[in-house]
């Protein structure tokens, strides 16, 4: 395929696209996740989207960074998307919004607050921001089995980190810690900044779309990540979402799907 035929911001073609995908939101990540994969290689780099392939159990996968945010990870799954991919797991860090996650715990979220403006983008605002069912089970089975401590919750999707943590210097300071405490009280326990665009883009779009997580910080703790937490609990959730898509593959196959 010609490099005309390339999606302008991810820089793939079909024929480099696999219909599973992982998606981390730092290029960084990529080639960690990779590894983890057989036969791993670098095939695009484009902006903050960089990509390697590898097989998993006899089948091609991707790994694509999505960068930071709704914007940026929209487009990055909508240009997928258009070239075949349709599961998609993102893997990446949360904040602790609640006592029951503490630093270091696998986060799988069973919805997503949509405290952003991407999503609105594709539904409106009442529509609840879910991932897929099927994707969060085998998530979950993957975290059990690994014997990792986790939690299957309600996450908070936002688009201004430091207006989280530290609203009260913003002209609409009250009204961020008023709905920050709604959110809390109402049974929130993680935030990030991906979960509630990806949930709303992908069910609109008729994808598999679901994201595992690890809590960079304990409950009122949000500090620099690179210090308050061991850069390998980075490997719970990664370890968590390759063995979930084992799962989802296997029964992708019984199913007569691949």
């Amino acid at each position: 395929m010609s490099e005309k035929r390339k999606m302008l911001h991810i820089a793939l073609s079909e024929d480099q696209i696999s219909k599973y995908v992982f998606l981390p939101g730092s290029p960084e990540r990529v080639p960690r996740i990779a590894a983890y994969l057989e036969d791993a290689r670098k095939i695009a780099q484009n902006r903050e989207h960089t990509t390697y392939e590898g097989y998993l159990d006899g089948v091609r996968v991707l790994v694509t960074s999505t960068g930071m945010g709704g914007p940026s990870t929209i487009i990055c799954l909508e240009e997928l998307s258009k070239l075949g991919a349709d599961t998609f797991i993102r893997i990446g860090t949360c904040a602790s919004v609640s006592a029951k996650v503490e630093r270091g715990d696998v986060i799988i979220p069973n919805g997503a607050v949509r405290m952003e403006g991407t999503s609105s983008h594709f539904l409106p605002m009442e529509y609840p921001a879910v991932p897929d069912y099927f994707l969060v089970r085998r998530l979950e089975e993957a975290a059990i089995e690994l014997g990792y401590r986790y939690n299957v919750g309600v996450s908070i999707t936002k688009d201004s980190f430091y207006t989280q943590v530290e609203p009260e210097t913003r002209p609409i300071g009250p009204e961020l810690v008023n709905r920050w405490n709604a959110y809390e009280k109402g049974g929130a326990t993680s935030t990030s900044m991906e979960c509630a665009p990806l949930f709303i883009a992908g069910g609109s779009l008729g994808l598999r779309v679901a994201t595992v997580m690890v809590s960079a910080t304990n409950y009122k703790n949000y500090g620099n990540d690179d210090k308050v937490y061991p850069a390998d609990t980075e490997k719970r959730a990664i370890i968590t979402g390759v063995e979930g898509m084992k799962k989802v593959i296997e029964q992708d196959r019984a199913d007569g799907i691949i």
